[in-house]
């Protein structure tokens, strides 16, 4: 049988990449976004591409019909300063989810994997900067994100019933601040990697001389490079593991200490500056990989410096020749 796959949010950040390697590995994809071709981030001339808004479930049927595997990454989403704003937008996304599961079901879809997130865990577990790293375990009892990571755990649990009740093999992989080229980096939904970078370059572009920081700086996340969620995605999709997995680097850093790798690749310091009133999410969170060292004897491990060099020197490409677009 010919390896045929649809990937929903093709058009964003990691789903871009996704299709790409999809691609690359011999699949036939189809690649689905709502938003127009012109606004994808990546766009690949050998998949089939298809511009339908997946809130609608006639769409949905439309996209899954001919495949065999979905890979479901879309979603309304952005960076602490969309999610806090925007919590019911973030929350219809639930539909996407929905209706995906439902076509999957009924047209024969031998796997579905889905995107969901840490900030499903429990906010009481994370008011340390010093984070141990979040167990599995750790979103229940649930007291996630508000908007955002609550649709993300309803989201999971269709997953896990679908599973049970119809026999659809489901995946769940639970993403950690994900982050490298091709994602959004200005705009008001970029996350804080591609900020900082944004920031520093401001200063060594435009003569900028202070940045900004959302919170005190000593906020604490870990952060993992694309390519490492992309194989992880596809290591997760065709394991075993049943149960929703951590999926992050565990090289947790403060914000203060970001800046730093930042600035340390741009090779100049700004004065820094702290807006306490802005959103800043929980005070810390770190991956616990301990399971899925376990199931797959392997977790990302990419250096964020390294990542981080990766992400700066696309994003000041974008700068100097103005082709942000988003």
């Amino acid at each position: 049988m010919k390896k045929r796959a649809l990937v929903a949010g093709a058009g964003g950040f990691i789903g871009g990449h996704l299709s790409r390697k999809l691609k690359d590995m011999g699949y036939e994809v189809r690649c689905v976004d709502k938003k127009p071709l012109t606004k994808w981030y990546q766009l690949h001339d050998d998949c089939d591409n298809l511009v339908l808004d997946l809130n609608l479930k006639e769409n949905c049927y439309t996209a899954v019909n001919g495949y065999y595997e979905v890979f479901n990454l879309a979603a309304d989403m952005g960076g602490m300063g969309f999610i806090e704003n925007h919590k019911a937008d973030c929350m219809l996304s639930v539909l996407i989810n929905t209706h995906l599961l439902m076509a999957a079901r009924d047209l024969g879809v031998t796997r579905f994997f889905y995107a969901s997130s840490a900030c499903v865990y429990n906010g009481d577990k994370q008011t340390d900067v010093d984070n141990p790293g979040l167990k599995e375990e750790d979103a229940y009892p649930a007291l996630a994100e508000d908007g955002y990571g609550w649709e993300k755990l309803f989201s999971e649990r269709m997953c896990r019933h679908f599973m049970e009740d119809f026999g659809l093999t489901t995946r769940v992989a639970r993403f950690h601040n994900v982050f490298g080229p091709y994602g959004t980096w200005d705009g008001g939904r970029e996350k804080a990697p591609a900020a900082m970078c944004r920031k520093i370059l401001e200063g060594e572009l435009y003569g900028k001389d202070e940045i900004n920081i959302w919170g005190d700086g000593e906020q604490t996340r870990s952060f993992m490079y694309i390519d490492e969620c992309v194989e992880g995605i596809l290591k997760i999709m065709y394991s075993d593991i049943e149960e929703p997995i951590n999926l992050g680097s565990d090289e947790m850093v403060s914000i203060n200490e970001l800046v730093n790798i930042v600035e340390k690749i741009a090779g100049f310091k700004l004065k820094r500056t702290y807006d306490l009133d802005a959103p800043k999410g929980v005070r810390g969170r770190n991956s616990d990989n301990t399971l899925i060292k376990k199931y797959l004897g392997w977790a990302p491990s990419y250096p964020l410096k390294d990542g981080m060099k990766k992400t700066y020197d696309w994003i000041k490409i974008q700068m100097i020749n103005n082709t942000n677009r988003f």
